[in-house]
């Protein structure tokens, strides 16, 4: 029997990650450059070599991943250590002094992500105030509101633009309490005993702006728990873009007629000139399942791991990546499609007639006006509904031909007329007017325009708290990666003749 023994290019080829390690390239010169300094500052390489490495590890930042020859190793890491030896000597491998690529390679992505986490924080708080804006303009907009897709109850543009925006900003606490628990530093942990050099793991933390370390060795470089909450966080958020999406979608259709969105987020036809199709919010929505099939991924690599490091944990790192890119956009793409869309108020106000939407208000007032039970009320306002259609605004009678039918409904179901107890046609008239029955409606959280001014007055209070505590971190981010590379400057002022003769 022949033996087909692989080529080691095809093993090299299936160790590698490509396009994460490139998604990865300025965490790891970070990593490295706050770890040579740690190394530098506690006396465990010699200055002359700490101003070698740092100054070789600028080069290749300045060349960036094209500099590496990704292509030609095993990884990133393996890339840039290779590189930086080349630029500078032997003296280069001082740097993976007292680390391990566990270590190194869980910091990268915690860092990584942390920036993605950042940017996706930022444009969800930019669409929410898109939402907000829409919903401050709408607050009186009477339309129809849905259950099962069907006509059920009028509510306000405003106030269905606001559940939207709540459910965005339930995404944004899980966003950021995903950065809380991905802002923590491995770095240190080495393989996964930790080092018996004496390394300060805090230095470390300080120049890269974490927040905190995570302190078992075992743990830090072996879990991958952050990875898996922001994943579910991306799904739970692309699960609510993509609803918003469908509704678009429905709503731009000649059936609806609620909203035209803007000709930049639609496509034409290549064979059917009169056609706007709705590209952008489609693939929102499929793009939900992207991240979806991401975050399975993920968990199912990771489930039955043993501590401490695995090399299945590489295969979690490109979904982590995939679901990024398909989250971010997508946020983006929603607020654009919602800035420049425009809603038709009249068929809003046209519609929210259809399918008797007046009837849970009508049975509400009999019950108040009469006393009947509620569920003898909704049997004779169903009666109602079918003797009038309600199919069509036009369906709806006037205050005084309802008040006759609904006698003649309760005589039959009840034995009397309700108007004997006390209901009158002023009363029906108010329960059939949309305006008068979303006014009533003023019950907290309720689409009554006084209710939803008073709960956009408090999203905007929210949202500003939300807008500065990512301000917050960004600016935690940048202070700390400034006193890095002060700190990286103060080491290299310090610079030698021999390595001014290395030519860096």
């Amino acid at each position: 029997m022949n033996l087909i023994i692989p080529s080691a290019h095809i093993n090299m080829e299936y160790l590698r990650s490509p396009e994460a390690d490139r998604w990865l390239f300025n965490a790891d010169i970070l990593v490295d450059k706050a770890h040579v300094v740690m190394l530098c500052e506690q006396g465990i390489i010699r200055e002359e070599d700490a101003v070698a490495i740092l100054k070789g590890l600028q080069e290749i930042e300045r060349g960036g991943v094209a500099a590496i020859k990704l292509e030609e190793y095993e990884d990133l890491h393996t890339a840039i250590e290779a590189t930086l030896i080349k630029l500078v000597g032997e003296v280069g491998g001082r740097m993976h002094t007292a680390r391990s690529r566990n270590d190194e390679v869980a910091t990268c992505i915690r860092l990584a992500l942390r920036e993605e986490l950042l940017k996706m924080l930022k444009e969800l708080n930019g669409l929410r105030r898109t939402l907000l804006k829409l919903a401050a303009a709408h607050t009186t907009t009477i339309m129809p509101g849905f259950t099962h897709l069907q006509h059920a109850q009028p509510t306000t543009l405003a106030h269905h633009l606001l559940a939207h925006f709540d459910a965005l900003s339930r995404d944004f606490e899980r966003l950021l309490d995903a950065y809380r628990r991905t802002n923590l530093c491995p770095l240190g942990a080495a393989a996964l005993a930790g080092t018996g050099f004496e390394i300060s793991r805090e230095r470390v933390c300080e120049l890269l702006g974490f927040d905190d370390i995570i302190e078992n060795s075992m743990d830090a470089v072996s879990t991958r728990d952050f990875l898996l909450e922001a994943l579910s966080a991306f799904a739970i958020l692309m699960t609510d873009l993509s609803r918003l999406a469908e509704e678009l979608i429905l709503w731009s259709t000649p059936e609806f007629r609620f909203v035209r969105l803007p000709d930049e987020y639609t496509s034409f036809s290549s064979i059917m000139p009169q056609k706007r199709n709705p590209d952008f919010a489609e693939l929102v929505r499929a793009r939900c399942g992207t991240v979806l099939g991401c975050m399975a991924a993920a968990f199912a690599i990771c489930k039955a791991l043993p501590y401490s490091y695995n090399r299945d944990l590489q295969e979690a790192t490109p979904h982590l990546l995939n679901a990024v890119r398909a989250t971010l956009p997508s946020i983006s793409v929603m607020r654009g499609m919602l800035e420049g869309c425009s809603f038709n108020v009249e068929e809003l106000r046209r519609k929210a007639a259809w399918g008797f939407t007046a009837a849970t208000e009508l049975a509400d007032v009999i019950v108040r006006r009469t006393g009947v039970p509620f569920r003898t009320a909704h049997k004779i306002v169903g009666a109602f509904s079918k003797k009038f259609g309600g199919e069509v605004a036009d369906a709806t009678p006037d205050a005084n031909t309802a008040l006759r039918a609904l006698d003649e409904l309760s005589l039959e179901i009840l034995g009397e007329k309700l108007s004997e107890r006390g209901l009158s046609a002023e009363e029906v008239r108010h329960a059939l007017d949309l305006e008068e029955n979303v006014r009533m409606r003023s019950v907290k959280g309720g689409p009554s325009p006084s209710e939803v001014e008073r709960m956009i007055r408090e999203r905007e209070d929210r949202l500003k708290k939300d807008e500065g505590a990512v301000e917050l971190r960004e600016a935690g981010v940048r202070d700390a990666l400034k006193k890095l590379e002060q700190a990286v400057g103060s080491i290299l002022s310090r610079q030698l003749p021999q390595a001014k003769a290395w030519g860096l």
